[in-house]
């Protein structure tokens, strides 16, 4: 079946239509990594947004459920060059195709990524349409897509009610917990609780209405506000709670969204970024020792780095390409975030010791 990509600046892309038959409006975005495309379509950080992958063969080692970072799916379209019906792996499990299907994500493909992405990276990310209506009317498509606007998918995403884990849990290793660690839910994977549980961590998870003075009370060793979707400077609720946990004196990690929400609370300011960083080959170097590691990154608005009051926080990673804000240290607090994502292993775990450091701070061992 014919499937349309229609972009807001009036550029339509021909193709055929993949997973789930229906008619979307969305963000277009796209992602730079040459596998985990499982991960990615299973991270709520893409809650809002159609994801475009780069590389050009995309399935080829099918669905292993194990692998996925929720539940389900979250991006609201697939854009791939090729797709591969007949996967081969000896963990496969399921198509992509079919995945896809089950997860109700409409998608498109045998169109030209490259040029699709050069057009991103030219004028920014843009809205888009994903339709296999052959008879669409450009005119009066074009003013729905300026008008589309991603918000709401914090709310989304998080978990509905506290959840409980402990070290054995979600294919984590089993074995004597020695810390309480809060988890903040405003679109976390499990590899984040993962990692915690593998730390010897008992893990209390929050949804994103969470009140700061109930996880205080409940005496953690540590906070972890998690990645998730969306602009930060729309959580303005969560923002006010974010800032009463970084004043209990807790020690506090936070990664991706809840680093952009932790500058906030402190009077830092964001911005949207022209197209983000979305992939696994993104270089972080920390300030502190010099050290450039390669991250696994999911994001279209960042921290502004020049707005960080530094008698409050100092920057602790930049973005070796761009100079971007990836990590802070607040002065006086047991607080430190990161733009990026840790727990993702992209080097295959070039940054996954920051979780040990975090150890250290709730006064636990590595």
């Amino acid at each position: 079946m014919k499937a349309f990509l229609i972009l807001e600046d009036g550029t339509v892309f021909e193709g055929k239509s993949i997973g789930a038959c229906r008619e979307v409006i969305s963000e277009i975005v796209f992602n730079t990594s040459m596998t985990g495309y499982l991960e990615v379509l299973t991270d709520p950080s893409y809650a809002g947004q159609a994801v475009t992958m780069t590389y050009p063969l995309i399935g080829n080692y099918g669905v292993a459920y194990e692998d996925m970072e929720s539940l389900k799916g979250w991006p609201d379209g697939f854009i791939v060059r090729e797709i591969s019906r007949m996967p081969s792996n000896f963990r496969s499990e399921d198509t992509i195709q079919h995945f896809l299907e089950k997860n109700n994500i409409p998608g498109i493909c045998s169109i030209d990524t490259r040029a699709l992405v050069k057009i991103l990276r030219e004028k920014g990310t843009m809205n888009g349409m994903i339709t296999t209506n052959e008879n669409y009317n450009i005119d009066e498509i074009i003013p729905r897509l300026k008008e589309y606007k991603v918000t709401g998918v914090v709310e989304k995403v998080s978990c509905e009610s506290r959840q409980e884990y402990v070290p054995g849990d979600i294919g984590s290793v089993k074995t004597e917990a020695d810390r309480n660690i809060a988890v903040i839910d405003v679109g976390t994977k499990k590899n984040i609780i993962r990692c915690l549980l593998n730390r010897g961590c008992n893990v209390t998870v929050y949804p994103c209405n969470f009140d700061a003075a109930e996880v205080i009370a409940a005496k953690p060793d540590g906070i972890m506000i998690t990645n998730g979707p969306g602009d930060p400077a729309e959580c303005t609720g969560i923002i006010e709670q974010v800032k009463i946990l970084a004043d209990s004196g807790i020690p506090v990690f936070a990664i991706c969204l809840g680093h952009q929400l932790m500058a906030l609370a402190h009077g830092a300011k964001t911005y949207k970024m022209k197209y983000g960083h979305r992939g696994a080959n993104h270089p972080v170097k920390n300030l502190e020792t010099g050290k450039v590691y390669i991250s696994s990154q999911n994001h279209g608005y960042v921290v502004d780095i020049s707005s960080i009051d530094e008698s409050i926080a100092k920057p602790w990673f930049v973005n070796v390409n761009d100079g971007t804000a990836e990590g802070i240290c607040y002065t006086g607090k047991p607080v430190k975030t990161v733009q990026f994502h840790p727990e993702a292993n992209a080097g295959p775990k070039d940054s996954e010791m920051l979780f040990d450091e975090f150890m250290k701070m709730t006064g636990g061992n590595e």
